[in-house]
C-alpha cells in the first residue's frame, strides 16, 4: 500500500466517525442539561385570590404557609418533604438574592404567615427559628460561592414538654445532697 492510499484511508476513517462523534457529543450535552438539579418556583405571597386556575400549579404551592423569595429554585437533590397539610421535612432553595436580602425577606414576611419568631442570628450561616401551633421552622441561609444564596428550610413537629419528676419522666429525679 502506498502513502496516498494510507492518507485516503485515514481521511475516510475520520469522515466516517466524525459525524457520529459530534452527534454523540450533542446528545450527551442535552442529557446532562436535562438532568438539572433545580426546579423553578413562583413566589408565594399567601394571597389565594391571586391564584389563576388556568395557569399550572407552582412547585411551591405545596408549601402555602411560608413565603419564598422571587426567583428562587428548589434544589431537588437536597429536598425531602413529607405530607401536605401540614407538611414536614427539609426544603432547600437557591436564591438569586444575597444572604442578607434573604434574611431580611424571611424576617419581614414570616410573621404574616402566622409564624412567631423564636430567635435569629445573622452570621456567615444565618439561622432563623420560628414556631406556630404544632410546628417549628428553622431556616439556614448561606451565601453562594459567587452570587446568590442557599436557603435550607426545615419544618418539624413541635415537641411536647415533658412533665417534671414522677414516674412519667424519662430520667430519674436528681440526687439531693445533704450535709451531715
Amino acid at each position: 500500500m502506498n502513502a496516498l492510499q494510507t492518507i485516503n484511508m485515514r481521511t475516510n476513517f475520520f469522515k466516517t466517525f466524525q459525524l457520529p462523534a459530534v452527534v454523540a457529543g450533542i446528545a450527551v450535552f442535552m442529557l446532562v442539561g436535562g438532568c438539572s438539579q433545580t426546579a423553578g418556583i413562583l413566589p408565594n405571597n399567601g394571597d389565594p385570590a391571586q391564584k389563576n386556575p388556568t395557569t399550572p400549579a407552582s412547585a411551591f404551592s405545596q408549601f402555602p404557609d411560608i413565603p419564598v423569595p422571587a426567583g428562587s429554585k428548589i434544589i431537588v437533590d437536597k429536598t425531602l418533604v413529607f405530607g401536605s397539610k401540614p407538611w414536614f421535612g427539609q426544603l432547600t432553595l437557591s436564591s438569586s438574592g444575597s444572604a442578607n436580602a434573604a434574611f431580611d425577606f424571611f424576617r419581614g414576611n414570616l410573621t404574616g404567615f402566622g409564624w412567631e419568631e423564636v430567635t435569629s442570628v445573622r452570621a456567615p450561616t444565618s439561622i432563623l427559628t420560628y414556631a406556630r401551633e404544632d410546628r417549628v421552622l428553622a431556616i439556614a441561609i448561606r451565601g453562594g460561592t459567587l452570587t446568590g444564596s442557599e436557603l435550607t428550610i426545615t419544618v418539624s413537629p413541635r415537641g411536647k414538654p415533658q412533665p417534671q419528676g414522677g414516674a412519667q419522666g424519662i430520667l430519674p429525679p436528681p440526687v439531693q445532697r445533704t450535709t451531715q
